[in-house]
């Protein structure tokens, strides 16, 4: 059974190295390429130094490092050394392409572009109210190169590094560097699981942003660090103890503290230091899952557990893929200690997450499940690249607010990522083009767009982009998209949102152009009617519409007509007042001859219209019936409706007369006529025939047919004009002979 103590009171501890036994040894042919790539490289880098300071050979040494640590095979290893020596090398690409591989000259490119972009950015962004965007923008160049894991792995140990050497410099590390290594870089390590490079990015850009906080947690661990190591001993060996007798190998130890962990519990929970679990922590490695568990009885069988404070992520293990059991108990002198429980897998995982699982698939025939290594680098990373991806999916939804998302296999092979040449990165569909990319950055930019450099190379505008480069736009003071663009076949535009906005444009565009001939229209007519003062805004409003442009619009389209603007220009005469023209009512003077069809007994020129439900005729006896806002109706005399209003309001009836003879022939008058019989065909055409012959004009004809206990009956309605109802009598007697008719009556 092994056994150990870990205690750390500083963030840059080194990352423990894994053993051969665990992950297998290295082939002659590994540790040969790896030594012939530092040989390559320090001729290069000796002497040479970063932006940061730092002496670049030193770098890559201390990158090459991290990488063995975290269980890096030695090609990737290799590959740190042939990523700076890029940047001492004219043609690098070229070069390294040449000496050791596509594979690696690939690798240098994308590497030092992503460098070269992410300090640009960096640099450019120095405004307080920048932070968020210099985060999001970094995220996104980290997404953009993505599909290489090992540019992410480099990422990494090259920015733990960097923080490395502040450190042991004790010189100022910038502040954006170690915001964006707490904001991007530490997140990203843990969405990949691996723990120690990420707790260490914490700790040390603590160190760097809050070093008033960091030294005070630093003096509490110190100033109790004996007692604290003595009790947590005391644990361990008892533990050892009961485990041992119960057959139960297990190898158990102190757990690392981390600095800032305990702060931002401290912080966020409001805990005194001594309330934080973490500061006393113990950890339990088995063989087995069964194990973990039987482990878990054996110490809360020892010491009482703290409620609330245990957690089975073997069950169910966390979205990176890491499992353990968590509890905490009070010890004999009834302090919190956490002990983690977990199996060797589980824990190597938890240490080096997907670079673990990578180490497995690169150990060889003495690897894991028997597991073989290709030698091909591309392909011993083929197997962590989708659990790689699903992770980083997962950690930029963390930035974006969640939700459901699709595959990361799917997101992926969707989207690629560029980049301005302000370092800006633009997200675009896979295949677009130059002028997505214009209207990505701003649609004004895209309906101006009439070039474009990629990489410094001009290309035609249908040029599918691809991640990682660098578009410039050419573009024209003024000017609108083409047509062309909409053409599918011609491959201008690969987004919907490019397409929208080409489209919106020549929507627009035909706007304005209705808008120009609905104006035209209105002007002409307010100049035609001598009202060109009238505003036009004043206008649309009355006529209902919000502003004049919206008028000139449906009057561009012919949607509306002009003969709406006459009618409000020209009002018509207002009514009295029915209460008025009741108590005028006066006797006309003996001789005076009416004005119009109806007279109204004692006034003029008033106006009068005959009611619909009786329609009045001459010679019908008549009275009139004086309404709101439409003058006086004219009723016959026996129409029920007027009777009811009469008994109503008796006031509002008054005297009228045919104020026309019967012998002018040039007034006819609506009158409705009913007709049932028996249905037969050839029944309408009797009926109109003998309404032809009298000479009277049928305007309006509503027939309907039902089943009765007489058979079909037809019930036919007709209007029609006459100038003397007294005829209409005669017409219908006649009606009434033709076969089948049952009657003929005046409605």
């Amino acid at each position: 059974m092994k056994t150990g103590l870990l205690d750390r009171n500083h963030a840059a501890a080194p990352i423990v190295q894994l053993t051969d036994e665990g992950h297998g040894e290295a082939t002659t042919a590994e540790r040969s390429q790896l030594a012939r790539a530092r040989a390559f490289a320090e001729p290069l880098l000796d002497g040479q130094p970063l932006d940061t300071g730092e002496d670049a050979l030193v770098h890559a040494d201390g990158v090459a490092a991290i990488l063995e640590g975290i269980g890096a095979a030695p090609s990737m290893r290799a590959a740190a050394y042939l990523v700076y020596a890029g940047d001492f090398l004219n043609k690098p690409e070229e070069v390294v392409s040449k000496a050791f591989g596509p594979s690696y000259a690939g690798l240098v490119m994308h590497t030092r572009k992503l460098v070269q972009i992410q300090r640009a950015a960096r640099e450019a962004q120095v405004h307080e109210e920048k932070r968020a965007e210099q985060t999001e923008r970094v995220r996104k160049m980290l997404l953009a190169f993505s599909r290489d894991l090992r540019v992410v792995l480099l990422r990494l140990a090259s920015r733990l590094q960097t923080l490395r050497h502040f450190a042991a410099t004790k010189t100022v590390c910038p502040v954006a560097l170690a915001r964006e290594s707490m904001q991007v870089f530490a997140p990203l390590a843990n969405r990949l699981g691996i723990w120690q490079i990420k707790w260490e990015l914490e700790d040390l850009s603590f160190r760097f942003l809050e070093p008033d906080q960091y030294k005070t947690v630093a003096r509490l661990l110190d100033e109790k660090r004996v007692e604290r190591e003595q009790g947590i001993e005391d644990f361990r060996c008892k533990l050892v103890d009961v485990l041992a007798r119960h057959q139960l190998h297990a190898e158990v130890q102190g757990r690392p503290k981390h600095l800032y962990s305990i702060w931002k519990k401290m912080r966020g929970k409001g805990l005194d230091f001594d309330r934080v679990f973490d500061v006393r922590a113990m950890r339990v490695i088995v063989p087995d899952i069964p194990d973990c568990y039987a482990v878990l009885s054996h110490v809360h069988e020892l010491w009482t557990p703290v409620p609330g404070e245990y957690d089975d992520y073997i069950a169910r293990p966390k979205p990176n893929g890491y499992q353990s059991l968590h509890t905490v108990v009070y010890d004999d002198q009834q302090r919190a200690v956490e002990v983690q429980i977990r199996t060797q897998a589980m824990h190597d995982h938890a240490e080096h997450g997907v670079a673990a699982h990578w180490a497995y698939k690169e150990a060889g025939t003495k690897g894991y499940a028997g597991v073989s290594a290709s030698g091909d680098f591309d392909a011993q990373i083929a197997e962590a690249r989708k659990t790689v991806l699903r992770q980083l999916l997962a950690w930029e939804r963390d930035f974006v607010g969640g939700g459901d998302a699709p595959s990361a296999e799917t997101v992926f092979d969707d989207r690629i990522y560029v980049f301005t040449p302000q370092a800006s990165v633009i997200e675009l569909p896979v295949d677009a083009t130059p002028i997505d990319f214009a209207y990505a950055v701003h649609t004004d930019l895209g309906h101006r767009c009439r070039g474009a450099k990629v990489d410094g190379v001009m290309v035609p505008l249908n040029t599918a982009l691809q991640s990682g480069q660098t578009v410039e736009v050419i573009s024209v003071k003024e000017g609108g998209p083409s047509m062309d663009w909409l053409n599918p076949e011609l491959n201008y535009l690969q987004s919907h949102r490019s397409r929208a906005k080409v489209r919106a444009w020549f929507n627009a565009l035909a706007q304005q152009h209705t808008i120009a001939r609905g104006r035209e229209a209105v002007e002409k007519l307010l100049q035609r009617e001598g009202r060109t003062a009238i505003k036009l805004d004043d206008l649309a409003s009355q006529l209902g519409f919000r502003q004049a442009d919206a008028l000139f619009e449906v009057i561009g389209k012919d949607e509306y007509s002009l003969r709406n603007i006459e009618t409000l220009l020209r009002p018509p005469e207002a009514l009295p007042d029915p209460d008025e023209l009741i108590a005028s009512r006066r006797s006309r003077p003996d001789g005076e001859a009416p004005k119009g069809g109806v007279l109204v007994v004692g006034l003029e020129s008033l106006l009068t219209n005959l009611a619909r439900c009786c329609r009045p005729a001459p010679p019908d006896p008549i009275g009139g019936y004086v309404t709101r806002g439409r003058g006086v109706a004219i009723h016959r005399a026996d129409c029920t409706n007027f009777r009811e209003m009469g008994q109503r309001v008796p006031e509002r009836v008054i005297a009228v007369e045919w104020g026309i003879p019967r012998n002018d022939k040039g007034v006819v008058y609506p009158v409705d006529v009913q007709v049932e019989a028996a249905d037969r065909q050839g029944l309408l055409r009797d009926i109109s025939e003998v309404f032809t012959k009298e000479r009277m004009n049928v305007t309006n004809v509503n027939t309907q047919s039902a089943r009765d206990q007489r058979g079909s009956t037809a019930r036919m309605s007709f209007t029609v004009e006459v100038a003397d109802s007294a005829r209409l009598n005669h017409v219908l007697g006649l009606v009434s002979k033709i076969d089948g008719v049952r009657s003929a009556r005046r409605r």
